[in-house]
């Protein structure tokens, strides 16, 4: 009862008056009642509410506020490590240099706090969560803590007071077991549970858990009291069995244990396979079942996505419990002691919802509590390993933990044998070797446990915790883990087995080979460098050793269990073979690092011999598949041998593979490898010397790639050292060039290409020193270049010129070459290095490139280059080529002459080669005499035996022979050479040599089996079955040595007959020879030869001497062709291209002759214009698609190509010259209401308010936002050519870049992107002659000529009679087509751009439009000429500008408007004049007062009505008087800046009275602007401050110059274009002279005021203007004086101004909020026009299906929007309803994009590229520039 009255009080006081009694000593009143109020407020079937939480806050604090609560904890906080816990999608940084751990992660607050200037680091997206590792010295360096967690071991913090804690010490454990007595109770058995319900109690709980993260939060002081009760075993046991009262808690209890016995560990046979028990839940989700819901069970399972990112989706396994599991005993020990352990065992229960897994995981800074944790996870290990990614990283990362848990719980045998249990469920019969014996198991790789890398977690775990020292050494001791990993390991061997289709191509390509290549990847050979790292010192000898004994054992089991003797299956090829890679790589470990002896690793030969044979196998299918013979196959096979060799898989697949065979080659004998290599690659049928062959294996357009793979194998085999004794360095050296020869690259391509040790503690971490010192030795930066219109360049390495001198290795490049186009690429590029450097032009050889000395145990692969067997082959070969047999090529010839040189360097160590050598007759075969190459190389060849078809020539030239002799000589020549022959004929039982030396090695006793098998072998394989031709033995007359081959190969490259003269033996020199062509490969070599053995030279000298053409071939062998040589067909192939070039140009040249004589006008239209001068001839127009030349024709018009778009750059101007700063804090930002556009409308719809409507219309221009831009590519076209061409496009089914519907086209002759076609006016192009002509007539007349011709025109207002009276307007083809380029031009913007006027759609509306479209196209070139017209004539701008033809168009159209206003605005400007008679009705508004008007708008719009074409003396005209009336509105914005004091000295300067002066003009104006009440006292505090400094004369001219030079920049500009007139070039300074005179105005003189020209006395005008000013009594003066004063000049568009580095962009928006929907964004996105914050394709943003972006960027830049992604740092550009990705203007320090922030490295504003998208954007050309646009469908 005394809890219910402490319910009814008020929580604050209740919690003070508790704490108070607490404190006590005796405190058994404090605590009943305590206990009492808990039992009311906590009673579960409550229900969880928020009171009871309120309650628990206050409680908490004791009286205090919960917030104060939490600062007083936090001010305790001593906790050295951060732990901050996030969730999927955060960014967090990742520094490399600080890290000991490579998952080591630091949340932005303590890397931003932290110093890692210099450090190698990258910020990422975290993928599925995890936590701040900052203050955690087990997995990062000290140096790199943040300021926050360096110190703090906990000494300087003071320690906590008891009472603060103490409540919390009471109040919580009845908090967490109220927690855990929700889960148990909701937790319903699985049968009846549906996944909601779980869902319901987990929403129900999501306040309790959300409290408790608030709490770890507060700090490490509240951590430990948590640490304490979760893990306090008597306090759980007390509360959760409940006392003896307590019902509920009972009742809660039994539930507990009966979801404690579900959880499967009582298991159940499961239905259908007699053999495992259930499926245990391994999955991130599967709640285990009972019997009956087995298998329905595991489609549930995998169809609950976890929620923490875990990537176990319903896996599977198969736990076998031993029969005694069974009994209860097991229940003891699943009980749990604590409440961690229920905590944890219910957030397994329940699927992991993100909040719990975030709760726990916040406590990990706990030391304690981590120990804890992983004991209690190993507690129930069985279930739980493969669960928590995310949570064992962190654990594992520290050693002291992992040892601790691996020697306590067996944590290794648990993995070893879960992965094991794992990867039986989806064992299947291996096919390899013989179907029917095998009895091995692989992995079946279409399983969705390998497709999905179910297996990553706990594989990634293991290899975690192998990184640790101890425990890898652990592992690597105990032989009960290393046999069962050997076991699982062979699972993978064999796997995703390749059968070669023969006959029809395979109906479905599988694509399990990526699964298979990750699966080896990830689950062995990480594992594998995980060991290595600990096999490095002498004092690890003895692992190394175990585990190659293991490796051997496994192998040989291997061997057995697929039933393999000696010969591989046929067509058959796996990539895996991870057992003979573990053993290879432990080997070469074990030689390089710990000085082991390599014979006491390896087995006996006959092993080896069987070793050999698999890798080889992949190493001849390589060839094969390249060499098409898989094709049937389809594309996955190549996308195997690419991945095979592939950057990130060559060094733990290819690389072991070719180790191994050069371990075997070195301890086998040598010309059994020799003979295997060829037999394997299907070319031994090819060695023959003779010309023709059957081959009984392959087609013959196979023969040559397959020889040439089998002679590069050996080549790559006899000279790769990777493992043969490189240093790491040299390697990292090696690898880089390689690259960097294939293509210039990137730092990060680069960095990705290089293969590193999968194993990242390996030390040689990308990035590392090591990394970027081997960088800048090797290779060149070169620093992007931009030319506008360019594509956007990266930042590329090059090699070195030294590099390519002397480190370029065509082998190494061979190796490492995904696309066999790479290497052609590599060796283009050499070839180019040789000629720009001027060594060697022509067509250069892969240079040749001496090695690193072999390793000592190695030296034996050395015997392979001196062997028989290999010598015979390359004396054949060389012979062929020279015979020019068919299939011999260059490669064969280079990779021959390679082997040669190699054997020359590499000497057999016990070879005295100057002895004379003695024929040994009793070796069995006298092809060689020895085995060393430098011996043999002069050794003559008399003559062999070879079997040909009886067809072949060698048959043909003995019948010849014996006709013309008679049959005795023929016998006794034959007899004569019959001994030789008949050990001659060895070489061709290649194979039977390959028996014979394999028989020998496995029964050395007995030799006579080898013999017996020999014949019968060789006879079987010379008679494929059912071949026609009957092979005979012929005997053909050689007499060559190799030596004497090499000097004829020479004589016939060189096409000389002596080619090498005696002189050339004398000064040989090997050194000079490094890069050429064949030639010098040869010479190179016989150099070498000629040095290094006395016997070579003399025959060399003897071989020169006798110099012999070579004996020509038959005449109808095949080799005719290819003997002529190469130089001539080139001569000839360039012979003839010219002659058809010329051929084509003269036939071009007489079309156009014809085609102009066609096309031109008999008689040219004279037009009588009123002036007896001759005209000048028409301008012809070529049109691009019928390409006829021709004028423009009313019937037939031609009109200009152009793209027509609406932009807005005009309207983001602003005054001041620096762009506005992207605001990057919440203090800064950006004013819109500055810019032109702005200004603008602010400006009219001032005027609208106080004067009419129509006259307002005319005072200014619209356009600045959502102005029409016109622009041409400059291609003309007629426009009947372009309707059908129009026509054909929307036909055309292929899907283009652009709308066809919105008449968008590409130009048919440049391709660039348009969408209408402005007709180009009959006639002649400018005005020329009588119009130019200088007028001598006074001021006076041309003013009244001007007003006549307005009159004439009958504009205002026009009549009824209009269309008689102008021939013009009659409907003409032509007219057609104005009409139909204004709708375009109207249809281009959108309608709130076009309507300003008072009633939308009325003719003054329309007016103003128009004429505002030649007011926006003008004012944009000026802006593309830079502003103003000092740099003349020549400019792109000009290129792209079609105002001449737009003029016309706009004129015309103009005339079809009456303007209704009764005064022609020029008699104002021109009379005085004084009767005002018609005083405005009231209702009526006054008209603008000229001094308010828009001068230049002025100006377009006479010059639009006046008849066309214009006298040029009459444009003059117009521009003088429309000048006076600038430069007095010039006058008056002057005056209203000056002080009071200033104006009155002004007014009251007697000057004398002059036109021209500008100092009466100005006294004029100010005492006449006086007269109006307040025009100048309205802001004399704001002028104060402006005129701070007094005008001076010279400041006055200054500024009155600058006021009028924007109406005269577009006059001269105007007049340029109607007229033709230059524009010269000046300097700043004279740009306003140098305008003046251009334009007539009375120019040499300085002042500004001498350019006027009055037509009647200047102050009368002046005083009229002001009148109209003075007259509008009723207006407010601030607004009138604001029209006054408004200043025309404006500064050149720029976007913003974003800062350096891409950080502060990136740490600031990413986490902002969308202003218009509150929410973070997931794409938030930046406009770079005027920085507003926009969503990228949010749903949340979206007005009637635009999306956000697309609005924003009509509404802010008319249909072209700049956006920068801030999570992407790239840039897209919407234009109308397309888009394209723009690029990136933030590059990394290695000048590379960084899309998506991937790298995550630093990037740094570049500002080439930003000025290439602003010019772009200023220039209008993103469409012309960017090539791929997509339509946007308003999704952005």
């Amino acid at each position: 009862m005394m809890a219910a009255s402490l319910l009814r009080r008020d929580k604050k006081s209740t919690a003070a008056h508790l704490k108070a009694d607490l404190k006590r000593t005796d405190n058994s009143s404090g605590l009943r009642q305590l206990q009492e109020l808990l039992d009311s407020v906590l009673h579960p079937e409550r229900g969880s509410e928020p009171e009871a939480l309120e309650w628990c806050k206050w409680l908490l604090a004791g009286g205090d506020g919960f917030d104060e609560f939490c600062r007083t904890v936090r001010s305790y906080d001593n906790a050295t490590l951060c732990g901050l816990v996030w969730t999927a999608n955060f960014v967090a940084y990742r520094c490399r240099t600080c890290g000991i751990s490579p998952c080591m992660s630091l949340c932005a607050e303590c890397f931003n706090n932290g110093d890692h200037t210099g450090h190698d680091f990258n910020m990422f997206r975290s993928q599925a969560g995890g936590a701040c590792d900052c203050g955690d010295g087990n997995v990062m360096r000290e140096s790199g803590f943040c300021s926050r967690h360096r110190l703090k071991t906990g000494e300087n913090v003071p320690s906590v007071p008891r009472d603060l804690l103490l409540m919390s010490e009471m109040v919580l454990p009845r908090f967490i077991i109220t927690i855990i007595q929700y889960l148990r109770d909701g937790y319903t058995e699985p049968e009846s549970a549906a996944d909601r319900d779980l869902q319901k109690v987990l929403q129900q709980l999501d306040l309790h858990i959300s409290f408790l993260e608030e709490l770890t939060k507060m700090g490490g002081a509240m951590r430990t009291v948590l640490t304490k009760i979760l893990t306090n075993q008597q306090t759980f046991k007390e509360l959760s069995m409940g006392q003896e009262e307590n019902v509920y808690a009972k009742r809660n209890y039994e539930k507990y244990l009966s979801a404690l016995k579900s959880s499967g560990l009582l298991s159940v046979e499961e239905k259908g396979t007699g053999a495992g028990a259930t499926d245990t839940p391994a999955g991130a989700g599967a709640l285990s079942l009972l019997g009956a819901t087995a298998a329905a069970s595991l489609e549930d399972s995998s169809k609950e996505e976890d929620q923490d990112g875990l990537q176990g989706v319903g896996q599977r396994k198969r736990v076998k419990l031993s029969s005694s599991t069974k009994d209860p005993s097991i229940m003891d020990t699943l009980k749990h002691k604590c409440f961690l352990e229920e905590l944890l065992f219910w957030t397994i229960k329940y699927e992991f919802p993100q909040k719990m897994v975030t709760f726990l995981l916040n406590m990990l800074p706990d030391q304690d509590y981590k120990v804890f944790s992983t004991l209690m996870k190993s507690h129930e290990s069985d279930t739980m390993s493969n669960r928590i990614v995310h949570i064992s990283v962190q654990l594992f990362s520290n050693e002291e933990l992992a040892r601790h848990v691996t020697e306590e719980c067996q944590l290794l045998d648990i993995m070893v044998t879960v992965l094991i249990y794992m990867m039986e469920s989806c064992l299947i019969k291996s096919e390899l070797q013989d179907e029917e014996s095998n009895h091995h198991v692989v992995v079946n790789c279409g399983e969705a446990l390998l497709k999905n890398n179910t297996y990553w977690p706990l594989v990634s775990d293991f290899i975690n915790i192998l990184s640790h020292q101890s425990v890898a050494k652990r592992f690597l001791e105990d032989q009960s883990l290393l046999l069962p990993w050997m076991s699982f390991v062979s699972f993978f061997q064999g796997m995703n087995l390749n059968k070669r289709e023969l006959n029809e191509h395979v109906e479905f390509e599988s694509q399990t080979y990526y699964a298979a290549f990750a699966a080896e990847l990830e689950a062995c050979a990480q594992p594998m460098w995980g060991l290595l790292t600990h096999c490095k010192v002498k004092e690890t000898q003895e692992y190394t050793k175990t585990v190659v004994q293991y490796c051997l054992d496994t192998l040989q089991m291997w061997f057995d269990a697929i039933g393999f003797v000696d010969e591989p299956a046929l067509n058959q090829l796996t990539f895996h073979l991870p057992l003979h890679r573990y053993y290879a790589m432990f080997l070469s470990k074990g030689v390089k690092c710990q000085g082991l002896d390599l014979d006491s690793l390896l087995p006996d030969q006959e092993m080896l011999m069987k070793i050999m044979v698999h890798p080889l196998q992949i190493q001849a299918s390589l060839s094969e598949i390249h060499s098409n013979m898989w094709v049937r196959n389809g594309l996955q096979i190549k996308g195997q041998a690419m991945t095979y060799v592939q950057s990130h898989f060559c060094n733990s697949m290819i690389d072991p593979d070719i180790y191994l065979l050069q371990v075997c080659a070195s301890r086998l004998d040598p010309d059994y490898f020799i003979s295997s290599v060829f037999e394997r690659f299907k070319v031994v049928d090819l060695l023959t010397m003779a010309s023709q062959h059957q081959n009984a294996v392959l087609d013959s357009e196979q023969e040559r790639p397959m020889l040439e793979g089998a002679l590069t194998f050996l080549v790559i085999l006899s000279s790769l050292r990777i493992h043969l004794g490189m240093s790491d360095d040299e390697i990292l050296r090696a690898e880089m060039v390689s690259q960097l020869c294939m293509n210039d690259r990137t730092h990060s391509s680069l960095l990705d290409l290089i293969p590193e040790n999968p194993n990242p503690k390996s030390g040689v971490v990308p990035g590392s020193c090591s990394f970027e010192e081997m960088l800048s030795a090797v290779a060149d930066f070169k620093a992007p270049v931009f030319e506008p219109g360019g594509s956007m360049q990266q930042g590329m390495y090059t090699p070195k010129a030294e590099v390519w001198e002397k480190e370029f290795d065509p082998i190494m490049v061979i190796l490492r070459t995904v696309y066999r186009r790479d290497v052609q690429s590599a060796m283009d590029r050499y070839s180019a290095f040789l000629k720009q450097s001027g060594i060697q032009t022509g067509n250069p050889w892969p240079p040749y490139k001496e090695r690193t000395p072999l390793h000592p145990c190695y030296k034996g692969l050395v015997r392979l280059l001196h062997c028989k067997t290999l010598h015979i082959v390359i004396f054949t070969l060389l012979y062929k080529i020279w015979m020019d047999h068919q299939n011999m090529s260059e490669h064969v010839l280079c990779m021959v002459l390679y082997l040669i040189e190699l054997g020359l360097d590499n000497p057999v160590q016990d070879d005295k080669v100057e002895e004379e050598p003695c024929i040994e007759e009793h070796c069995h075969d006298s092809w060689f005499p020895g085995t060393s190459l430098l011996s043999n190389l002069h050794h003559v060849i008399n003559f062999v035996r070879v079997r040909v078809p009886e067809t072949a020539p060698e048959v043909e030239r003995k019948r010849e022979r014996e006709r013309e002799r008679e049959t005795p000589a023929s016998t006794s020549s034959e007899s004569s050479t019959f001994g030789q022959n008949l050990r001659e004929a060895q070489v061709f039982s290649l194979v039977a040599e390959r028996r014979r030396k394999f028989q020998e090695i496995i029964n050395r006793s007995n030799h006579e089996a080898s013999q017996a098998v020999r014949p019968k072998s060789s006879s079987s394989r010379w008679l494929p079955p059912g071949s026609p031709p009957q092979l005979v033995t012929e005997i053909l007359e050689i007499g060559e040595s190799m030596l004497s081959l090499l000097v004829k190969l020479h004589q016939k490259l060189s096409g000389k007959q002596n080619s090498l003269s005696l002189s050339w033996l004398a000064e040989v020199d090997p050194a000079h020879h490094a890069h050429g062509d064949g030639l010098t490969a040869i010479e190179r070599i016989l150099a070498k030869a000629a040095t290094r053995s006395r016997h070579s030279k003399r025959c060399l000298q003897e071989i020169c001497g006798k110099v012999c053409p070579p004996i020509p071939p038959k005449k109808n062998s095949p080799g005719d062709k290819k003997s002529m040589d190469k130089e001539e067909r080139r001569q000839r192939a360039r012979e003839r291209q010219q002659k058809l070039l010329a051929e084509f140009a003269s036939r071009q040249k007489s079309f156009m002759e014809t085609a102009m004589d066609v096309e031109s006008p008999e008689t040219d239209a004279v037009m009588d214009m009123g002036s007896a001068e001759p005209l000048d001839s028409e301008v012809l127009y070529d049109c691009v698609i019928c390409g006829q030349s021709g004028p423009s024709t009313e019937d037939r018009p031609t009109g200009l190509v152009v793209l027509l778009q609406a932009s807005s750059v005009l309207g983001h101007r602003c005054r001041s010259d620096t762009p506005k700063r992207l605001p990057i804090t919440d203090e800064e930002h950006i004013y819109p209401e500055d810019t032109c556009g702005a200004t603008h409308d602010v400006r009219l719809s001032l005027m609208q308010r106080y004067f009419k409507d129509s006259s307002c219309l005319q005072s200014v221009s619209i356009g600045w936002d959502g102005g029409v831009y016109v622009q041409t590519c400059g291609h003309t076209l007629h426009i009947d050519c372009h309707k059908s061409y129009m026509e054909s496009l929307r036909n055309d089914q292929v899907l283009q870049g652009f709308s066809v519907d919105k008449g968008e086209f590409t130009c048919p002759l440049c391709r660039q992107f348009a969408n209408s076609v402005l007709p180009c006016r009959p006639g002649r192009g400018m005005e020329t002659g009588a119009w130019h002509a200088p007028s001598n007539k006074s001021m006076s007349t041309l003013v009244r000529e001007v007003e006549d011709l307005q009159e004439q025109l009958g504009i205002f207002p026009v009549s009824a009679s209009l269309k008689q009276r102008d021939p013009i307007l009659v409907e003409s083809n032509l007219s057609k087509e104005m009409e139909s380029v204004i709708k375009d031009i109207k249809n281009t913007t959108q309608k709130k751009y076009m309507d300003y006027g008072k009633n939308p759609g009325s003719p003054d509306n329309d007016f103003l439009f128009m004429y505002s479209v030649a007011r926006t196209n003008l004012e944009l070139e000026l802006v593309h000429r830079g502003g103003n017209l000092c740099s003349g004539g020549a400019s792109a701008a000009a290129k792209r500008s079609c105002l001449n033809q737009l003029f016309h168009v706009l004129a015309m159209h103009m005339r079809l408007y009456s303007i209704d206003s009764a005064y022609n605005p020029w008699t104002r400007l021109t009379q005085s004049t004084h009767s005002r008679d018609h005083v405005y009705c009231d209702d009526e508004r006054p008209e603008v007062p000229m001094l308010f008007r828009d001068v230049p708008s002025l100006l377009i719009i006479f010059i639009l009505t006046m008849p066309q074409p214009l006298r040029k003396e009459h444009f003059t005209c117009v521009v003088k008087v429309l000048y006076s009336l600038q430069y007095t509105q010039a006058l008056a914005a002057l005056s209203v800046r000056f002080s009071r004091e200033e104006r009155l000295a002004w007014s009251r300067k007697n000057t004398p009275n002059s036109d021209k002066s500008w100092e009466s003009l100005l006294g004029h104006m100010i005492s006449e602007l006086t007269k109006a009440k307040d025009v100048y006292d309205t802001n004399s505090e704001e002028t104060l401050v402006l005129s701070s400094s007094v005008w001076s004369p010279q400041s006055i001219e200054f500024s009155l110059q600058q006021f009028c030079l924007p109406f005269l920049r577009l006059s001269c500009l105007l007049q340029h274009h109607l007229y033709g007139d230059s524009l010269p070039g000046c300097l700043v300074e004279e740009e306003f002279s140098l305008l003046a005179g251009c334009l007539g105005l009375a120019g040499s003189a300085q002042s500004s005021a001498a350019c006027l020209e009055w037509n009647i006395s200047a102050l009368d005008l002046i005083s009229q203007w002001c009148s109209e000013v003075i007259a509008l009594s009723d207006t407010p003066t601030q607004q009138s004086v604001s029209l006054l004063g408004q200043d025309p000049q404006w500064a050149a568009p720029r976007l913003l101004h974003l800062p350096d580095n891409y950080n502060t962009i990136f740490q600031y928006y990413h986490r902002k909020s969308c202003t218009s929907c509150g929410k973070t964004p997931k794409d938030p996105a930046l406009c770079l026009v005027c920085g507003a914050f926009v969503c990228l394709k949010g749903q949340c943003c979206k007005q009637q299906g635009v999306c956000e972006c697309v609005l924003h960027s009509q509404h802010c830049g008319a249909a072209t929007g700049i956006f920068l992604l801030i999570n992407a740092s790239v840039i897209i550009i919407i234009r109308g309803h397309r888009f394209c990705l723009w690029g990136s203007v933030y590059l990394d320090a290695h000048g590379e994009e960084d899309r998506d922030l991937r790298r995550g490295k630093p990037l740094y504003l570049c500002e080439e590229r930003y000025r290439v998208l602003e010019q772009q954007w200023v220039s209008h050309t993103f469409d012309h520039i960017n090539k791929r646009w997509g339509p946007h469908y308003n999704g952005l």
